[in-house]
């Protein structure tokens, strides 16, 4: 049997992406299953500090193809320390954050391509995919209208509505490559809705594999 089960969850900025992951995570640990709750970029000391570098708003000289590699380092990172030994230990980690991420922001919306991401990317992660990826559906304004009361926006979320809108439709693009591994969730309804709509989908996969 496959040991662990990998599960990533993704959205545009304003998908409550960090609410929701937060309530999976302690309904499964009610029912008893040993979860590792993560995120991404960061997750582990090297690569928080790649994330502190990346979002910075004073970094605004970066070039786009740095920021891939940069996404790419601090993935492969996070997945060497932190995410595979959890899995070699037969636990269930919850992503906020992977590679399909950095497909849609560098990939689609910085427009460096989809396929040269994900080539940069795969050698990071040497093919270590999620199991099931839950996509929080939400358009770009109405996740800038959630985010815009925030104390502290980072470099990216200080971009343009454009910018946001081209994230949303990379993510279409995600949808259609990896539809296999992919629930969409509308992030629209209540949020306790969509809490219950991820934990069954959750739960669901994981029973297959622990």
């Amino acid at each position: 049997m496959k040991k662990g089960c990998f599960i990533t969850f993704e959205g545009p900025d304003g998908s409550g992406k960090t609410t929701v992951t937060s309530f999976v995570v302690k309904a499964l640990l009610d029912r008893g299953y040993d979860v590792v709750h993560t995120r991404e970029p960061g997750g582990v000391d090297i690569a928080e500090q790649i994330r502190h570098v990346i979002l910075d708003p004073k970094n605004t000289k970066m070039d786009v193809k740095t920021e891939v590699l940069l996404y790419a380092a601090s993935r492969r990172q996070h997945l060497i320390e932190k995410i595979l030994p959890a899995l070699e230990a037969n636990k269930i980690v919850i992503c906020e954050r992977f590679v399909d991420s950095s497909l849609a922001y560098q990939g689609v919306a910085r427009g460096v391509g989809f396929e040269e991401v994900y080539t940069v990317n795969r050698f990071a992660i040497d093919d270590h995919l999620p199991d099931l990826t839950l996509y929080l559906d939400l358009n770009a304004q109405t996740g800038l209208d959630r985010i815009a009361q925030r104390k502290f926006l980072d470099r990216l979320d200080q971009e343009k509505i454009s910018f946001h809108e081209l994230v949303v439709e990379g993510y279409q693009e995600v949808i259609r490559h990896f539809k296999a591994r992919i629930v969409v969730i509308d992030a629209n309804q209540e949020i306790q809705t969509v809490q219950k709509e991820a934990f069954e989908a959750v739960l669901k996969k994981v029973k297959t594999y622990v």
